[in-house]
């Protein structure tokens, strides 16, 4: 088993940094590269939505990341202490994919990781939010 952990500031522009780290460590534990796009989809929709939600776009406040890889599993934990996130109920989106104005305005992000992700796993741990996704190959 690896582990990288790291800290970053809440802003919007870290999330490329945050994803291309992600893409190296899983690159040099040789995940398939299909996978590490869907991680790296996953990653950034989880990142702007802890920016946006959880920090209501404050840049002053810290999200910790770690990433462990183990055989056949890479696993993320995103951790903040912004607002408690209400309704991360597994989504359904019903729309008409020929309708453009049936598309929802939000909730797309966690379809995706939902979708994309074997485990994901949300939970309030005193004053954190802790942010599970695990991508198993």
């Amino acid at each position: 088993m690896n582990i990288k952990q790291f800290s970053i500031n809440s802003e919007y522009k870290n999330v490329s940094s945050v994803c291309f780290i992600t893409k190296t460590f899983c690159e040099d534990h040789i995940v398939p590269e299909a996978t590490i796009r869907e991680i790296e989809l996953c990653l950034a929709e989880a990142l702007n939505n802890i920016i946006k939600h959880a920090y209501k776009g404050n840049e002053e406040n810290i999200i910790n990341i770690l990433l462990e890889y183990s055989e056949n599993k890479f696993k993320i934990v995103l951790e903040d202490t912004g607002i408690e996130r209400a309704n991360l109920d597994k989504p359904t989106l019903e729309f008409d994919p020929e309708d453009v104005d049936s598309l929802p305005e939000g909730g797309m992000g966690l379809f995706i990781i939902e979708q994309l992700m074997n485990e994901v796993n949300y939970q309030r741990i005193g004053n954190k939010n802790s942010f599970t996704m695990v991508k198993n190959f």
